[in-house]
């Protein structure tokens, strides 16, 4: 059986996430955790400008207005996240924090059903249910 090529990408993502904590807790120290993410920010933008580059996707063909305001509005609330993770992982018990923002998946799920008309069935909801009740559990 053949792994679908999505697969292997949400598996590395899920893995260089849990990066993300490890390295920015460490990092995080004496470091104030607004400048700590702008700096962490800075470095993502550089890092994947070189690679649309490298890889030569830089072509904009296909961004419309619409495009652009749903990508700038991905980003500011992608940057509001960063923003309060690295504030609450400098601040509170990185375990707690790494569960409780994993909340998002199940919120994400209930959005997709919402905004975007995905299927959501029995299966889909238990999940859910568990992800945060998992969440819950971990952080208290």
């Amino acid at each position: 059986m053949r792994i679908p090529l999505y697969i292997i990408y949400a598996l590395l993502a899920a893995f260089f996430a849990a990066l993300v904590p490890i390295f920015g807790k460490l990092g995080l120290r004496d470091v104030d955790s607004t400048v700590a993410t702008v700096i962490r920010a800075f470095i993502m933008f550089a890092f994947l400008l070189l690679v649309a580059l490298a890889t030569g996707k830089t072509n904009t063909v296909g961004f419309d207005h619409r495009a652009l305001l749903l990508v700038t509005l991905s980003g500011v609330a992608g940057a509001l996240s960063w923003l309060f993770y690295f504030m609450a992982i400098k601040n509170g018990r990185t375990t707690a924090v790494i569960a409780i923002d994993k909340i998002s998946v199940a919120l994400a799920i209930i959005l997709a059903w919402l905004v975007l008309g995905e299927k959501m069935d029995f299966k889909t909801v238990v999940g859910a249910v568990l992800i945060v009740v998992g969440a819950l559990l971990v952080s208290l």
